[in-house]
């Protein structure tokens, strides 16, 4: 059903300095995109393991982890199995132009939030 992390979102109050710092670990530059104003995508060098988007906190958002996104392969029927397990607070399955994914966003009992996410295909 739901697979590996695809992605961990984290807003950060400067995005270009939290991307060098990555990239100092060992992450690269995958993207940059307009999303969220300007947001970075970096990956580790060896493309093991999730990717990092960082975006700049705007208006009343916080430092921190925004969501962790977990890949899956068939985005709908995902979405009809959390709808059918009551999970709260569903929206999508809908596309974002700028990173050419579909994503479906969902809570969990404590309000964070996590997303699933497919590629265009």
């Amino acid at each position: 059903m739901i697979g590996e992390i695809d992605h961990i979102e984290i807003e950060a109050s400067n995005a270009d300095e939290m991307a060098n710092f990555l990239k100092k670990l060992g992450y690269q530059e995958l993207r940059t995109t307009e999303h969220h104003g300007e947001s970075f995508e970096l990956e580790p060098e060896d493309g093991s393991g999730p990717i990092f988007e960082i975006h700049t906190v705007e208006g009343e958002e916080v430092p921190g982890i925004n969501h962790i996104a977990f890949g899956v392969d068939d985005i709908d029927s995902v979405t009809d199995h959390l709808e059918e397990e009551d999970i709260d607070s569903i929206v999508g399955p809908y596309d974002v132009e700028e990173t050419g994914r579909t994503i479906t966003n969902f809570r969990d009992p404590d309000g964070r939030r996590f997303q699933v996410v497919s590629d265009a295909e």
